[in-house]
């Protein structure tokens, strides 16, 4: 043993190589639920971000939009309302009021990635004698990027919405039987028409979305709209799209408009994310309790087989705070050496996972990295939850009797 080693740590570490057995048993037990903890942490953060980059693909995190128009009640000569006349007033397509300034002073606000204004509105597509109903949507490409990044989703041509141009989805060109470089005519509800250069084909990894958008540039949707100089939306991208809901609520109060967050229009998705989280947090839980008392039910029979060793140590002239700090040092280092075994394990399961979890074309079912924050925690968690769990043996070593321990 080594001489600079504080009597603590040779203690602990003599404790330990002395029950050899019992000590590899509970190390291995730390390792087998930490690579759980691990591997769970992982495996639902990978699932939960690539279920979020599908739902996101081809939305906004906020669509910030005109107020309703309100339909007002009704009035009798004795100004009494009258309830049953009131009826809810159909929505027409309006453009923000100012939307400018509104979107230079979102711009401004911290939270906010991007924004993006965006003219949308339903229209009809017609190529020969087929004819699809679409949703005409008018972008500036250089900011609609920062909001959704539909730039890496083209499968064929380029991202060009130039003056007379438009990029339609491929189940869309399925439909039509068009492809880069054919003539779309594009109608609205309004009888307006104009005819576009199909530049590009995107998948956004929905086949509904894929068959109904078609993207051209801002002015010709105004035009195609009669939103001349308006917009119908402004979509906006957060740096936290957790914090969707609240900052939705905080613009629609400040600006009078409408804000939807993607957590209010996905509200069911969302809800499931939370339960899973939930669902995977108690797993944790119980999961770090039993290494707990693992490692407690281990060291209370390691000082139950020592206490003669104890009572010995203790007349030689260890004191109590020596005794309890031996222990609380084997829980420490069981934790530590448990955790390291299990991140090692997680890894290879993780390993194991991309390998024969994949998709029926051969590609990775989605992709998962195991944070070095995450080892950290996991390190750091099972040495605490060591110390912890060593506390009460600990604590019942020091308190020992030296001559009771000797003799019994």
């Amino acid at each position: 043993m080594h001489p600079w080693l504080p009597f603590e740590w040779i203690a602990a570490i003599r404790f330990l190589r002395e029950g050899r057995m019992q000590s590899v048993l509970i190390i291995v037990g730390v390792g087998v639920g930490v690579s759980v903890i691990v591997f769970m942490s992982a495996l639902l953060s990978g699932l939960q971000a690539n279920l979020l980059a599908r739902t996101l693909a081809s939305q906004a995190h906020i669509v910030v939009l005109p107020p309703e128009d309100v339909a007002r009640p009704l009035r009798a000569q004795d100004d009494a309302l009258l309830g049953p006349l009131v009826q809810k007033q159909a929505q027409r397509l309006r453009s923000i009021d100012q939307w400018q300034r509104i979107r230079t002073r979102l711009a401004a606000m911290p939270a906010i990635a991007g924004v993006s204004p965006v003219a949308s509105g339903p229209a009809f597509a017609v190529r020969g004698d087929a004819n699809k109903s679409i949703t005409l949507i008018g972008i500036e490409p250089e900011h609609y990027v920062r909001v959704v990044d539909i730039a890496t989703r083209i499968v064929g041509g380029q991202l060009r919405v130039n003056a007379g141009e438009a990029v339609i989805g491929i189940e869309l060109a399925k439909d039509l039987g068009a492809g880069v470089g054919d003539k779309l005519r594009i109608g609205s509800a309004d009888g307006i028409t104009d005819t576009f250069l199909i530049t590009g084909l995107f998948d956004l990894g929905s086949k509904s979305v894929n068959a109904r958008n078609v993207y051209v540039s801002l002015r010709a949707a105004q035009s195609l709209l009669d939103l001349v100089g308006g917009v119908s939306s402004l979509d906006l991208a957060l740096h936290d799209i957790y914090a969707a809901e609240i900052l939705a609520q905080r613009i629609a109060d400040d600006t009078g408009l409408q804000a939807d967050s993607w957590i209010r229009t996905n509200a069911q998705f969302f809800t499931a994310l939370s339960s899973q989280s939930v669902s995977s947090n108690v797993i944790r839980f119980f999961v770090g309790l039993s290494v707990a008392f693992g490692i407690a039910s281990v060291l209370v029979v390691s000082v139950v087989q020592r206490s003669r060793e104890i009572g010995i140590l203790r007349a030689m002239g260890a004191t109590r705070g020596q005794m309890l700090r031996t222990f609380l040092l084997q829980g420490g280092v069981v934790g530590l050496l448990g955790s390291l075994l299990g991140s090692a394990l997680a890894w290879l399961f993780l390993s194991l996972w991309q390998v024969f979890a994949r998709n029926p074309d051969g590609t990775p079912m989605f992709e998962i990295a195991v944070a070095p924050g995450l080892i950290a925690i996991a390190a750091g968690g099972a040495t605490a939850v060591g110390i912890l769990a060593a506390l009460i043996p600990a604590r019942r070593a020091a308190a020992l009797d030296p001559v009771v321990a000797i003799r019994g």
